[in-house]
């Protein structure tokens, strides 16, 4: 199986980790701690879709040599493939928003639950709350950006089997 094929994997499993979170755990359990984790899968399905998108067109020599890193990858995604591949760039400002929310929970000094939110504070007190509306919307969109890397990732795929 070559690297695309299992980033493509990972990331449908992933997505079904954060679907199962949100439409799952998360009612049952009304714990908004949960958002935060479903936050986290949400953007690793989105992270394991881009690479698998960037080793397809890495592997048929489209793109150039990139760093390992995911800035280095967003840039390549954002200036070569999206473009050429027509897709859409509200999936871009989601993987960058998803992207913020999980380095200030990182770096919050100080996160908390309100009515059914999660607040996390930054040093100079800028809030950014996750809810389980934005949530289910960000991982809608997810899907169909996850889908079509399928797509992409699969025009080639009888070259490798």
């Amino acid at each position: 199986m070559e690297k695309f094929q299992e980033q493509r994997e990972q990331a449908k499993k992933t997505i079904r980790i954060a679907d199962h979170i949100l439409t799952v755990t998360y009612p049952l359990l009304k714990d908004p701690k949960l958002l935060v984790s479903a936050t986290k899968n949400i953007f690793h399905a989105l992270s394991h879709a881009m690479d698998s998108v960037l080793e397809h067109e890495r592997l048929f020599k489209r793109i150039p040599a990139y760093q390992d890193n995911f800035e280095s990858k967003f840039r390549i995604l954002r200036e070569k493939v999206m473009p050429r591949r027509n897709l859409n760039p509200e999936h871009l400002k989601m993987i960058s928003e998803l992207k913020e929310i999980i380095s200030a929970h990182q770096k919050s000094p100080m996160e908390f639950s309100r009515k059914e939110k999660y607040v996390i504070c930054s040093d100079n007190y800028d809030l950014k709350t996750l809810s389980e509306k934005d949530l289910k919307k960000h991982l809608s969109n997810a899907k169909i950006f996850i889908e079509q890397a399928s797509l992409l990732t699969q025009e080639n795929e009888r070259l490798f089997r």
